[in-house]
C-alpha cells in the first residue's frame, strides 16, 4: 500500500512582483527561479525527498519523511535568502494525484497565488513515520536516445521528439493511474506512482510507442522515501539495459 506525501510549493504573489515597479529582466528572473529550485532540491534532497520544477513558480515535492518542522524551516530558509516567500500545501494519499489535489486545495483556500495578502501558508497533513514501502518511483528513459536523436538530429528537433514522448507518458499515467510524471533532463522521466503491476507499465510503454513513436523502458522501485525508492528504480533501470527488457522491478 502506498501513502505518498506531496508538497505543493507556490511562490507568493510572484506574477505581480515580476512587473513591479516595472518589468524585470527575463534572465534575472530565470536565474532566480533556477537558484530557488536548486536550493529547494538541496533542502528536500538532504532529507531524502524529491522536488520537480513543473512551472518554476509552482513546484511539486515528494516529502515522505519530512514533518511540520522541516516545512517551517524550508519557508524560513527561502524567506531569508530571496525577495519572495513560498506557501506550502501538503497532502497524503495512495494515489499521488489525490495527494496533490489536497495539497493544492489547502493553498488555494488561503487566497490567490497573486494576492498580496497571502504569504507563507503552511497547511496540510503529514504521514508520520515513513512506512517501508510508502513511495513508488518509476524511472523511465528512451531506448537509444543518443543513437536515434542526439547523434542524428539537431538539438531542437531532438528536444521535440523527447518532449512528445514525455507529454504522451505524462497524460497517460495521470489519466490511467493518478500517477505524476516529471521530465528531469536528458531523456529521463520520473513518475510518482501508486502500486502498479508489470502489465500496467507495459501498457504505458505501448501507449507512448503508438502515440508518439518513442520507445521507453522503465525501472520501478519502492521505499519509505523518494530517495530510497528512486535509487531502487535506477538500479532496476540498469537491469533493463543489461537484460534488454522494457520493465524491471527492484
Amino acid at each position: 500500500m502506498t501513502a505518498t506525501q506531496l508538497t505543493l510549493v507556490q511562490i507568493d504573489n510572484y506574477g505581480p512582483w515580476t512587473v513591479t515597479p516595472e518589468p524585470r529582466r527575463e534572465m534575472d528572473l530565470q536565474t532566480m527561479q533556477s537558484r530557488l529550485f536548486a536550493d529547494l532540491a538541496q533542502f528536500v534532497g538532504s532529507r531524502d525527498g524529491y522536488v520537480f520544477f513543473t512551472r518554476f513558480d509552482n513546484m511539486v515535492a515528494v516529502t515522505n519523511g519530512l514533518d511540520l518542522t522541516d516545512h517551517e524551516l524550508l519557508q524560513e530558509t527561502i524567506r531569508n535568502r530571496y525577495p519572495v516567500t513560498v506557501s506550502l500545501g501538503v497532502g497524503v494519499d495512495d494515489r499521488p494525484i489525490e495527494a496533490l489535489e489536497t495539497a493544492t486545495e489547502r493553498v488555494q483556500d488561503a487566497g490567490s497565488a497573486q494576492s498580496a495578502d497571502r504569504a507563507e501558508v503552511l497547511a496540510g497533513e503529514f504521514n508520520g513515520d515513513a512506512g517501508d514501502d510508502d513511495v513508488r518511483i518509476a524511472h523511465f528513459d528512451v531506448n537509444d536516445a543518443t543513437g536515434k536523436y542526439t547523434d542524428r538530429l539537431n538539438e531542437f528537433d531532438s528536444f521535440i521528439r523527447i518532449e512528445q514522448g514525455y507529454a504522451s507518458l505524462m497524460r497517460y499515467m495521470r489519466e490511467a493511474h493518478g500517477a505524476l510524471s516529471f521530465f528531469v533532463g536528458g531523456d529521463n522521466v520520473i513518475s510518482v506512482c501508486p502500486d502498479l503491476g508489470v502489465e500496467e507499465y507495459h501498457a504505458a510503454i505501448e501507449h507512448v510507442a503508438d502515440e508518439a513513436e518513442v520507445q521507453l523502458k522503465v525501472g520501478v522501485g519502492r521505499g519509505p522515501t523518494a530517495h530510497e525508492a528512486g535509487i531502487a528504480a535506477k538500479h532496476a533501470l540498469e537491469d533493463c539495459r543489461y537484460e534488454g527488457t522494457l520493465v524491471e522491478f527492484a
